[in-house]
């Protein structure tokens, strides 16, 4: 079994498991995304300020 192959395994076995999450727990798939969205902006957010202030 070559990488390609385990990589396309892994890849097809993450989609169904995400499709069966929003389809049987929507609203702990809703909260996961939440907190990852939130993570995000956090993340944003410091290097927004971070380069604010290089520039002033």
């Amino acid at each position: 079994m070559d990488l390609a192959m385990v990589k396309k395994i892994l890849t097809w076995g993450a989609i169904a498991f995400l499709i069966f999450f929003v389809a049987y727990r929507p609203q702990s798939a809703a909260d996961v995304f939440k907190s990852i969205g939130g993570g995000i902006m956090d993340i944003a957010t410091g290097f927004g300020d971070f380069f604010t202030s290089l520039v002033t």
